[in-house]
Parts: structure tokens; C-alpha cells; sequence
């Protein structure tokens, strides 16, 4: 509920919807297939070698070229471990979502956005916890980021090709 209030404060509205905790994005679809605004998968992930971070948010629908996205940003990515998710984000496994950034208060998170999720007028989000998911329109999400002082990285996200049955 913290989220909850911290959007409260900043003027930003959302719609909240409770639901069990979904395991895939699959299962999300199936389970509330009409609600508003984009739907996403959330990665977080780090540069190896390095103590870069990344927030990936893409369209729940896409299978990322994980080694063409390391060539767009300048290195080999990997998904972070939980230990980093905590230190970072101060979050477990399960609850990793745009708004995790209100935690990101040493600015330690590059931000990169899908342009196909970016384009949409609101977005789903996690408040932190996989029980409910928010509905937050462009606006709010730009008054969000500006207020957590995250600027987002629009990119095409790479796709992996589909493997011969």
C-alpha cells in the first residue's frame, strides 16, 4: 500500500484491481482480459562484469533478443539476482514493475521503455506486490517518473526470431 499512497500524494491517479498472484503473463491475460492499458513484462537486469542496472519494460507479448539488446545498450546482460533486486530496488523476485523506480533514490536504474508500451495512453503496473495490478494513465506515468527523476529510454526492443518447430 505504500506505492498506493506515495501516488496518492504525488496527485497521480490510478485504477486498482486485486486478483491472486499470476505466474505468467499468460496466466494475467487469461485471468483479467479486459482490463485497460498496456500490458507489460518487467525485467530487471545488469550489465555483467559491471554494476549497471536496467529496468525493462516491454510488451508482455514479445521474447527478447537478449544478446541484440546487450548490443543496443553497450554490453552483455544477464538478469539481475535476487540479492541485487533488494539491494537496488528493495523488492523480491515476483513484485518487479515500473514502479519499483520510487525506490531507485541513487538513481543506480537506467530506465528503457519498449516504444509499442510507451505509445499506449495508460499502463499496467505491480504495486510492488504480484496481488494487484494498477492502471495508470501517460500522464501519471510521466508525473511518476519526473518525480522519482527517471527519464525513460524509448527503444525498439529486440525480438527473438521464432525458432523451426
Amino acid at each position: 500500500m505504500a506505492i498506493e499512497q506515495f501516488l496518492v500524494r504525488q496527485h497521480i491517479n490510478f485504477t486498482r484491481v486485486t486478483h491472486p498472484p499470476f505466474a505468467t503473463c499468460d496466466e494475467a491475460n487469461e485471468q483479467l482480459p479486459e482490463l485497460a492499458g498496456a500490458r507489460t513484462k518487467n525485467l530487471f537486469i545488469v550489465e555483467r562484469g559491471q554494476q549497471h542496472y536496467f529496468l525493462l519494460v516491454m510488451a508482455d507479448h514479445k521474447a527478447l533478443d537478449w544478446p541484440a539488446l546487450g548490443k543496443l545498450i553497450g554490453g552483455r546482460v544477464q538478469l539481475a539476482t535476487a540479492r541485487q533486486l533488494q539491494e537496488v530496488l528493495n523488492i523480491e523476485p515476483g513484485a518487479v514493475s515500473l514502479l519499483a523506480l520510487k525506490n531507485d533514490q541513487k538513481h543506480r536504474v537506467t530506465l528503457l521503455m519498449d516504444e509499442e508500451v510507451w505509445s499506449q495512453s495508460a499502463i499496467q503496473c505491480h504495486p510492488l506486490v504480484s496481488t494487484a495490478t494498477l492502471v495508470i494513465n501517460k500522464t501519471g506515468i510521466n508525473r511518476f517518473l519526473s518525480v522519482t527523476g527517471h527519464e525513460p529510454r524509448i527503444i525498439a526492443i529486440p525480438e527473438r526470431a521464432n525458432q523451426p518447430a
